[in-house]
């Protein structure tokens, strides 16, 4: 029987978030005169974004960096066109370092379609599947299951508060360890997000927003160290642009804003293209609905930082 976890390579379309902001600028900062001939996608997903920028710059070369491997693959086939100028590379952008300046390092943050609409993967809420949440299910970090078996309720609470900004969060942590006592494991994503959804008032549960949104982005991002790899891909990014090259990064939701943010203007290596972030507009939303909260950041290497 095949794995079920894994995404199919034809299934997994990538609609790049931003792209036309992302191209603008790019197009307005650095137009043809580009500070190298490299640039590194850390987080390739099916190669949306980096389909844009090999066809719209003929001369430059990409480095794409992906744990997941049908992500990966998808990439591949998309990017076949353009597979001499192409490097990719399985890799949290965390744990790798180019071995030459490259003049553009894009991260888009967020969780691909695919990986949502996939229910075997256990990220969504609306579509059962396994309590997971992996983004490698194969690298040996615990799942969002283990996760919550292994946090006593504080902790769970402290998760669920810090990563999803949720008011009801030591209500909702008491009701999951009171659940994994009584009966042992969750069955899957539905049952999770059935209790979850029964810590809040009737009339709340029928929000714009459903009621186990907050609790799953925490505990996807626990389990997956997002925050953290964040704050080591602002450490040092910097360091891997060629002087003038450009730091572009989206993000899907407060937490990584803020820290790009603060990142971009107290970093004395940095000096910020956008003074706001750039969003969708309402032509995108439309088309991708996902693209809604999406926020894009550009800053520029300080070419006297760099010695």
């Amino acid at each position: 029987m095949p794995d079920q976890s894994v995404i199919p390579v034809q299934g997994f379309q990538h609609v790049p978030v931003l792209a036309e902001p992302l191209l603008q600028v790019l197009a307005e900062t650095l137009g043809d005169n580009w500070p190298g001939d490299v640039f590194l996608d850390a987080t390739l997903g099916g190669g949306g974004h980096s389909s844009l920028l090999l066809e719209r710059y003929p001369r430059l070369t990409m480095i794409g960096l992906d744990q997941d491997a049908t992500a990966r693959a998808a990439a591949a086939e998309r990017l076949r066109p353009y597979q001499d100028r192409v490097e990719i590379v399985a890799a949290n952008f965390a744990d790798y370092s180019p071995s030459r300046p490259v003049a553009l390092i894009l991260a888009d943050l967020g969780v691909s379609s695919p990986q949502l609409d996939v229910p075997q993967r256990g990220f969504s809420f609306r579509l059962d599947g396994p309590l997971d949440m992996r983004m490698n299910p194969g690298g040996g970090a615990e799942s969002a299951g283990e996760l919550i078996a292994r946090l006593d309720e504080s902790e769970l609470a402290d998760v669920i508060y810090a990563y999803g900004e949720e008011r009801l969060s030591r209500r909702i942590a008491r009701r999951i360890k009171a659940d994994l006592r009584d009966r042992g494991a969750y069955a899957g994503t539905a049952e999770l997000a059935y209790a979850v959804a029964g810590c809040y008032p009737p009339k709340a549960r029928r929000g714009r927003i459903h009621p186990a949104t907050r609790t799953f982005q925490a505990l996807r991002i626990a389990v997956n160290d997002e925050l953290g790899v964040l704050d080591r891909l602002l450490l040092n990014a910097p360091d891997w642009l060629e002087p003038g090259g450009l730091l572009a990064i989206i993000s899907f939701h407060s937490l990584e804003d803020r820290r790009v943010k603060t990142a971009f203007l107290t970093d004395e290596r940095l000096q910020r293209i956008t003074r706001k972030p750039l969003t969708a507009d309402d032509a995108e939303q439309a088309m991708n609905p996902r693209s809604r909260s999406a926020k894009l950041r550009i800053a520029r290497c300080r070419a006297s930082i760099v010695s």
